[in-house]
């Protein structure tokens, strides 16, 4: 990755700090865990904290795509037979290393999606969680288990929890953390390969933590990355994926869904709405106000579950909005690398298919 030397300036609303600065330096050494060929078009990353470009990607393409799969099947064979509870002790050591890479991983989160400190934590600290929790509930959720046949003594029924082979997880800008590694892991534990396609503009956050899996000890070849934009190298894993695991639009959802039903496989979606909040007439208003703030701004705005439209009682109507009002007249705007701040900085990207 080509790191620009992007210029400090006192008169925006926040500088580069030197620790992110010494951080993009050693992004070359990310770049070989991308499937792309050493001539490929590259995507330039840029914060929207200052509009300052951090980073150029390589882009991967279709055919780089299959490259990723191929390379992931005879991986996933060998993934597969490793013991539980050698799968669960890499998921622990990786929560480990999350949490002792956090201020890292929190800069990066911040730089490319714009959002606060606080709720950049709650990505490493959901991240951490989701490891810990299927490290120490992996054998429960994936050992078989024997029932009573039809004719008691002469049949029983036995059920096995197998992979399904490689899963592609095609992931959001807004989560650059958390989407691009929540699904993946618990679909790694269960014995399958990954493909995962981070959005380019979350991609340095997703490579960091893909560094950091290998670091903890999930063996080469099992978690492949691909970059590129959705219409094309999103849309090429979705068509060769064993199961797919896609979070974005739901216009977007309704086409994954269809190639999927056309490939007889299976998907999990999380899609975007358009969420109502509705405050009644006997409701606390100084609590709902608040609620409101928090369901509105949360993650900059940028959230599957954000609440986008007010409904209120007309009877509480103009009391409500007082209140509203005046708390989103008070929160804190920063685009700052710190704790402190309501409100960061977001530029949602247009939407597309896959």
């Amino acid at each position: 990755m080509t790191v620009t030397d992007a210029q400090q300036t006192q008169t925006g609303p926040t500088v580069l700090l030197p620790r992110v600065r010494t951080l993009l330096t050693g992004l070359p050494s990310w770049e070989a865990a991308v499937v792309a060929s050493p001539q490929a078009e590259r995507f330039e990353l840029t914060t929207p904290l200052t509009g300052e470009t951090l980073a150029t990607v390589p882009q991967s393409t279709p055919a780089d795509v299959a490259a990723a799969f191929a390379a992931a099947r005879p991986a996933q064979r060998r993934w597969a037979r490793t013991p539980l509870h050698e799968r669960s002790a890499i998921a622990l050591r990786f929560h480990d290393l999350v949490l002792d890479h956090q201020e890292e991983l929190l800069d990066l989160i911040q730089l490319e999606s714009g959002k606060t400190r606080a709720n950049a934590f709650e990505e490493v600290a959901d991240t951490a969680l989701v490891s810990r929790h299927y490290a120490r509930r992996l054998r429960e959720y994936l050992v078989g288990y024997t029932r009573h046949g039809a004719f008691p003594v002469l049949t029983v029924s036995r059920t096995s929890r197998l992979p399904k082979g490689v899963v592609g997880v095609v992931a959001p800008w807004n989560y650059p953390l958390s989407m691009s590694l929540t699904d993946a892991i618990p679909a790694l534990l269960a014995g399958n390969a990954v493909v995962l396609r981070p959005d380019n503009r979350s991609a340095l956050t997703a490579l960091r933590a893909v560094a950091l899996l290998r670091e903890a000890g999930l063996p080469d070849g099992v978690l492949r990355v691909v970059l590129g934009d959705g219409p094309t190298v999103g849309q090429a894993v979705v068509e060769t994926a064993d199961y797919v695991c896609f979070t974005g639009s739901t216009a977007t959802g309704r086409h994954v869904a269809e190639t999927c039903g056309r490939r007889l496989v299976g998907c999990s979606l999380e899609l975007g709405g358009k969420n109502a909040l509705y405050v009644a007439a006997d409701a606390d208003l100084d609590r709902a106000a608040r609620g409101a703030v928090v369901a509105s701004f949360a993650s900059a705005g940028q959230l599957c579950v954000s609440m986008e439209r007010l409904v209120l009682d007309e009877t509480i109507a103009d009391a409500f909005l007082e209140r509203f009002l005046a708390q989103v007249a008070a929160m804190r705007l920063s685009t700052e690398l710190a704790y402190g701040a309501d409100m960061g900085s977001s530029r949602a990207p247009p939407s597309s298919t896959p």
